[in-house]
């Protein structure tokens, strides 16, 4: 039997439900009536999502996290949800009561009321959610132009190397140990930010399935060139990664699940962008540029290395 991919799975869907005209972005956007709304959908599975020693508090709050991240990307502040629970037969209350504190605690925290959901029975938890808001018009992956700059709303690479420390693989000093499993089980997606700054950005692009695999899609979606100068990491990463003769670079573009986002923007922008941000206490960073072309490079010592898009993909072989 063949194995199918992500991509290949999602066309059949779109082919079948007559959506050939379908463009990859973060969330959906549809009208009823005047009203623009924008909806995003996501899915926290305990097997493939759920390190054995997070909490389900924060396994709960990263499930709503996840959209809250693409909202971010797309500049619009979410207003509304609703969360679909798939839950084992014998779960305890108290993980019920913890779980139902991490929704209590996103919810409150990005000023998000949960309208209701849906329970059902399985063999292992799944959450799935839903986040809706309106919006006049959305920050779309597609839009960067030659001569654009690139930023990142913060270092890339810690997630990647907490989950080998929550997996117990590897270790570290504490104080990099602490961070990096932070940003796996407690991501702050840059809401704010997104939503004040949106007017500035021409593209964007939420990070969670991998630095290299956002890249990508935005220089493929716009068409052009994205050369990276400039590596979005900090001196104890790459400690850690000398430490146990790990790639660097594996850790800061392939491993995923930063809720991060990635945007574009013209070069007179910039120091109102930068204001805003040291506003706001996100630590924005300038990472390339845009430029005539197809695909995206790395630029390291004078020379150009193509960066292939190795991020996260379902059923990926």
């Amino acid at each position: 039997m063949t194995i199918l991919d992500e991509t290949t799975i999602i066309k059949i869907f779109q082919k079948k439900l007559r959506n050939k005209k379908f463009i990859s972005e973060d969330v959906e956007v549809f009208k009823i009536g005047k009203t623009k709304i924008v909806s995003k959908v996501d899915t926290f599975v305990q097997s493939t999502d759920m390190p054995s020693k997070m909490r389900m508090y924060d396994a709960a709050r990263k499930s709503i996290i996840a959209c809250i991240s693409d909202f971010a990307a797309k500049g619009v502040k979410p207003q509304y949800g609703i969360i679909s629970l798939n839950l084992p037969k014998r779960i305890s209350r108290a993980k019920i009561n913890e779980m139902a504190k991490g929704f209590r605690h996103a919810s409150n925290e990005f000023d998000i009321r949960i309208l209701g959901g849906d329970t059902n029975e399985g063999k292992e938890i799944v959450i799935n959610v839903s986040i809706f808001g309106t919006t006049d018009k959305i920050v779309k992956r597609k839009g960067a132009k030659i001569g654009d700059i690139i930023f990142v709303t913060g270092p890339f690479g810690y997630t990647a190397s907490g989950l080998k420390i929550l997996l117990g693989k590897k270790k570290g000093k504490e104080h990099f140990v602490k961070k990096a499993i932070r940003s796996v089980v407690n991501p702050s997606p840059k809401l704010d930010f997104g939503v004040k700054n949106r007017k500035y950005f021409t593209s964007s692009m939420d990070s969670s399935d991998g630095l290299s695999t956002t890249l990508n899609e935005m220089a493929n979606q716009s068409k052009c060139k994205i050369i990276i100068n400039n590596i979005p990491t900090g001196k104890d990463l790459l400690e850690f990664a000398k430490s146990y003769n790990i790639d660097s670079d594996n850790l800061v573009f392939h491993g995923g699940e930063e809720y991060e986002f990635v945007f574009t923007t013209l070069k007179k922008h910039k120091s109102v962008i930068k204001k805003n941000a040291s506003i706001l206490k996100t630590p924005i960073i300038e990472i390339g540029y845009v430029t005539k072309g197809k695909g995206v490079f790395l630029e390291k010592q004078e020379k150009f290395i193509p960066l292939k898009d190795l991020g996260w993909h379902h059923f990926r072989k």
